[in-house]
Order: C-alpha cells, then sequence, then structure tokens
C-alpha cells in the first residue's frame, strides 16, 4: 500500500467518525452527556462499524493524487480526504433526520404549534 492511498483512506474514516462524534462532544461540553455504559459501548461500536462501511462505499468517489511526496503536499491530500468523508457523513445524517427514520429523542421538537 503506498502513502497516499492510507493518507486517503484513513483521511476520509477521521473524517466520518469526527461527524459522528461532534453532537456527543457538544453534548458533554454543556454537561448534558450522561456517565458512560453499555449503551454508549455499543453505539460506539456501531458507529465505527457504520463509518468503516461509509468510507469503503466513499473511498472510490476521492479522486485526487498527490503530485509528489512533500509533507506539504501529503497533509493537503489528508485534509481533503478529511473534508470528504466529514462531508458525506453530515449528509448522511441530515437525510436520516429529514427522513424521520431517527430516535424520537435525537432531534429537537419542531415549532409550536400556533395558537386558535
Amino acid at each position: 500500500m503506498s502513502t497516499v492511498f492510507l493518507l486517503k483512506f484513513f483521511g476520509i474514516l477521521t473524517g466520518v467518525l469526527a461527524r459522528t462524534l461532534l453532537p456527543w462532544l457538544r453534548k458533554l461540553r454543556e454537561g448534558q452527556a450522561l456517565a458512560f455504559g453499555r449503551r454508549y459501548l455499543y453505539s460506539a461500536l456501531a458507529s465505527l462499524l457504520i463509518g468503516v462501511i461509509l468510507t469503503l462505499v466513499i473511498f472510490p468517489k476521492l479522486d485526487a493524487e498527490a503530485g509528489d511526496n512533500s509533507f506539504e503536499t501529503l497533509f493537503k491530500l489528508f485534509c481533503l480526504a478529511f473534508g470528504f468523508g466529514f462531508g458525506w457523513n453530515a449528509l448522511v445524517l441530515e437525510g436520516e433526520a429529514w427522513a424521520g427514520t431517527g430516535r424520537p429523542g435525537d432531534r429537537k421538537a419542531g415549532p409550536p404549534e400556533a395558537a386558535e
């Protein structure tokens, strides 16, 4: 395996996983995250598995190559791959929210009904 291949793959994977973890990190910062439990372990393992699957699906779509093997070029490639994975996972998660297939507590309630 080449360095370019590994940078692209792990860049996409870290982008996907970063987008998956952002809501939890936001809740942790706000003090809303509960103590770690077995349920969170299962959720983390499922997120990792879905992240790997999504990475394998979108990996062939990233068409970028490094012209040379300088650090700057490889770093730019990693950043591009990270953003590519982050964006695709954001689209998947947003599509799930719009389709309404998530758990009921995952989304905030909509605006209250107007009083008649």
